[in-house]
């Protein structure tokens, strides 16, 4: 982890961007696929107790360790449940007992909290080539601005209000775009009513104890796949997007510290936690801030946001749930679209690598699935492969450093020149 660097005094604008960051990157998160978890928690056929005990757990450990982490090392390090791991579950509880389950998820915890202090997964990291790692970036997040202009044909009126006053707000005042899209869409589906918050009944959560119990079905059919598909479909992805954006915290403690926290919280039900990847890009980016070394506000502002939600249990996060999918997907869409057009210019900046990082890009977006593994570990396999077979060699660290140099800013900016080298 890095060591607290002095900075200068915050601002209202140092303040207002990361913390709305963080605030969107927090919808989207619930928004979006959080519904994958009350999914699974009705194939377990869980209690509404242990449900709720669900929300607590894994709100909690996702802000507190997300907090912790972007604290500790200055940087907007965005911690997220595991969603291909919730999706998984979906089929895997309905024939695993609940407490083997939870068995399965301490399991993987202590794996990841093991790989961590080995020191393994960060040495993994940093032989991936920039090129290909900013074209998986590209290629992940390709679908998310997509799906923001295909809102037009679902709901032709708020799609088209939120790109119209984004391009309008980035032409006027580029800074407070992603903010006046927000408020902007807020306060109009206010006025159409589409957000009922009048059953509204802040109650806090209860977290509820579920006592382990280990099996080998479970170790094989649940712990080790949790903790594949959270390690390629999250950890690698989520620690791409931070040195897309050119922050180097190591990747040991953040593995870690997320592995102890979903080790702790495991038996109140919460399966896995981990670096965020999608929604960590909409905090590391330049849409965040400007200044590389004031993004690390976002990453305090949605752990917050994270703990507010969790306290509040299951009601917090039907409010989030109960927003129109084409509101979650054009809000992430524009706040990711500077994200895209940097990844996508530092995966072509480089004429000797372009084809490869092209190819990374192409088959990370086209989502391969296979085996029960996504499409962000299959795109860097391909990516990785098509660079070994067209440059004949894997880049040393010299000539990773210079094509990292060559990156142009938009896509790896260069943090404070004070920042001392992150520690091991």
């Amino acid at each position: 982890m890095s060591s607290v660097r002095p900075h200068s005094p915050a601002r209202w604008s140092d303040l207002a961007h990361p913390v709305v960051a963080g605030l969107i990157s927090v919808i989207v998160n619930y928004g979006g696929t959080f519904i994958l978890v009350f999914q699974a928690a009705k194939a377990a056929g869980l209690s509404p107790e242990l449900t709720a005990s669900w929300v607590w757990s894994v709100s909690i450990g996702v802000g507190v360790t997300g907090l912790v982490l972007s604290w500790a090392a200055r940087e907007p390090i965005i911690t997220a449940w595991s969603t291909p791991a919730a999706a998984f579950l979906v089929t895997a509880l309905a024939t695993t007992p609940y407490a083997e389950a939870v068995g399965a998820y301490l399991a993987s915890a202590a794996a990841f909290v093991l790989l961590g202090l080995s020191g393994w997964f960060e040495r993994v990291i940093r032989l991936i080539p920039p090129g290909v790692a900013a074209g998986l970036l590209a290629g992940i997040l390709l679908q998310f601005g997509i799906q923001a202009f295909g809102g037009v044909s679902v709901d032709p009126a708020l799609a088209g209000l939120l790109i119209a006053a984004y391009v309008i707000l980035k032409r006027v005042t580029a800074r407070y775009a992603v903010v006046g899209i927000l408020a902007l869409g807020l306060a109009f589906l206010l006025l159409q009513q589409r957000v009922d918050l009048s059953g509204l009944e802040l109650r806090l959560a209860a977290p509820v104890f579920t006592r382990p119990e280990f099996s080998l079905n479970a170790m094989l059919s649940v712990a080790l796949p949790l903790f594949l598909i959270t390690l390629t479909g999250q950890y690698m992805p989520g620690m791409l997007v931070l040195r897309n954006d050119g922050f180097k915290t190591s990747a040991n403690p953040i593995v870690t510290i997320t592995g102890l926290g979903s080790l702790l919280m495991a038996p109140f039900g919460s399966h896995a936690f981990n670096i965020a990847a999608i929604t960590a890009a909409i905090c590391t980016g330049r849409e965040s801030h400007e200044d590389p070394s004031k993004r690390w506000i976002a990453g305090i502002a949605a752990g917050v946001f994270y703990i507010l939600v969790g306290v509040f249990g299951v009601t917090l996060a039907a409010v989030f749930m109960a927003f129109p999918a084409t509101f979650i997907t054009t809000l992430a869409g524009l706040a990711l679209l500077g994200t895209i057009g940097g990844s996508l210019a530092g995966a072509l900046a480089d004429p000797k690598t372009r084809e490869a990082s092209l190819i990374t890009f192409l088959a990370a977006a086209a989502n391969i699935k296979l085996f029960g593994i996504g499409g962000a570990f299959w795109g860097l396999c391909i990516g990785l492969l098509a660079h070994l077979a067209l440059n004949g060699r894997w880049p040393g660290r010299k000539a990773r450093a210079e094509a990292g140099a060559a990156l142009p800013a938009a896509a790896h900016p260069a943090p404070a020149a004070a920042k001392p080298a992150p520690g091991r």
